[in-house]
């Protein structure tokens, strides 16, 4: 990463036409660049006071109504001089602000900068930068909400807690290796065992709760839907790597949720095959697979109502909105088929025409549903958070169990050996060891690579 001693400036807004844009700038000559580029009277003599000013802001060929946010260092997100410029949200006026501030020597800032100077500077951890990565890739609820506890520093109190604990624990390990047990300042085996226990189990409740958070990061389940005989097997088996579904001509093949792994955009989602809406009557076995299919098209992220665009009474009637849908018009390359048109979706996301056995539409399909999913880019959203923020998120959710695993591991593997009568300087390792784990979730020990990789997915301006 460059130098933090220079200033940088992006655009802060989303992309295309608004009622207003942000540009956001930071650095040792903040100041001095919007002293300037702006008129707000006497707001910016000597030492300005934090606060919100109006007044112009001239980009080298006119001005433009401003709305100035000035925060001091050392008391802002990145720890320097901020100043958010809120100009109208036309996309030309906003790059003609850009370009005077880059004229005067600015710096384009790479994506992610803002939030790797406020790591770099100890404003926040490496968690909390994660949280606000995952926040701007959020594509529900619960992952708003997941993306919340990181950033208001959930796993962070828990890590520094843990943190604490295993210092004070190290210091008293190391001490007694300086004394005998009659000396006043050794502690005893006992007590360290007692003390290192405690800490094992804030290990495993904090990666309970780590664990509980990316509950929401679940892979993603796409359900597959439709009347018997719409075709939805052999699309499952033109979708995934190792397609299993039988099929036939006769209704009522598929019983059980028939799972799958089907690959967009580089993420693994799980296609489910359920049975075909219209089974069911008396047939006790039909009704059990109906309720099953029933429980996993609730539990969707996405389902791909199937329709057989060659069968005249093809219709929406077990269409089910209860879950984001998209309508697939299935045997598209039948003479049948050409000759009818598709129905209005009522409500659906998208509709795709495709032949499940020629394999026409295929790869239209899997673009609509990878970006319904938000694992691709879509029109008017930041390219470099919606493309791999959720699976970034996903894998940092990984790597967060697996540190806190270490560590406990570590810490456990010293006790064994302490009970064993190994020696102290050799618990005090596995003590530095496990504090080496917790560092990689703060990122205090974080490879460099790693740190490029997160802060690279946020969006330019974050």
């Amino acid at each position: 990463m460059a130098d933090s001693g220079e200033t940088i400036v992006a655009i802060a807004s989303p992309a295309g036409a608004g009622r207003r844009g942000v540009l956001r700038l930071s650095g040792p000559a903040a100041l001095e660049l919007t002293r300037q580029v702006t008129q707000v009277g006497s707001a910016l003599d000597g030492r300005p006071r934090r606060g919100v000013y109006r007044g112009r802001f001239d980009d080298g060929g006119g001005s433009q109504p401003l709305l100035l946010l000035w925060m001091n260092g050392p008391h802002s997100f990145t720890r320097e001089d901020v100043a958010e410029f809120h100009l109208c949200g036309s996309p030309p006026l906003l790059e003609r602000a850009l370009r005077r501030l880059l004229e005067l020597g600015a710096r384009p800032a790479l994506r992610g900068e803002f939030t790797r100077r406020a790591f770099e500077s100890g404003r926040i951890d490496l968690t909390r930068a994660e949280g606000v990565l995952a926040l701007i890739g959020a594509q529900n609820e619960a992952e708003r909400r997941s993306a919340a506890a990181l950033l208001f520093g959930g796993l962070e109190e828990r890590v520094l807690a843990l943190r604490a604990g295993f210092m004070e624990l190290r210091s008293l390990c190391e001490a007694s290796l300086d004394f005998d047990e009659y000396d006043t300042a050794h502690v005893s085996l006992t007590e360290l065992e007692q003390r290192a226990r405690g800490l094992v189990r804030a290990c495993l409740e904090a990666r309970g709760w780590e664990e509980r958070r990316s509950a929401a990061l679940a892979e993603l389940r796409v359900v597959l839907v439709g009347a018997p005989n719409s075709g939805k097997s052999s699309l499952f088996n033109a979708l995934v790597e190792e397609g299993s579904a039988i099929v036939s001509g006769s209704a009522g093949t598929t019983r059980d949720v028939l799972e799958g792994r089907w690959l967009l955009a580089g993420t693994g989602v799980l296609l489910c095959d359920t049975a075909g809406l219209a089974e069911g009557g008396r047939d006790t076995v039909a009704a059990a697979a109906q309720l099953q299919a029933a429980g996993f098209r609730a539990g969707a992220d996405l389902c791909l109502e199937v329709l057989d665009r060659s069968a005249p009474e093809a219709s929406l009637s077990h269409l089910d909105l209860a879950a984001p849908t998209i309508l697939v018009w299935n045997k598209c390359d039948l003479a049948a088929a050409q000759a009818s048109a598709p129905q209005d979706g009522g409500g659906c996301l998208a509709q795709v025409s495709l032949s499940a056995r020629s394999g026409a539409g295929l790869l239209e399909l899997a673009e609509i549903v990878a970006a319904a999913l938000g694992l691709a880019p879509r029109e008017g959203t930041c390219e470099g958070a919606s493309a791999c923020a959720g699976r970034l998120e996903r894998e940092l959710s990984a790597r967060h169990r697996a540190a806190l695993q270490a560590t406990s591991e570590a810490l456990e593997e010293g006790l064994r050996g302490a009970r064993e009568g190994s020696t102290l300087d050799l618990f005090a390792e596995h003590l530095r060891r496990a504090t080496d784990a917790l560092d990689s979730i703060s990122g205090h020990s974080t490879p460099e690579d790693l740190l490029d990789r997160v802060f690279g997915a946020f969006c330019i301006g974050k």
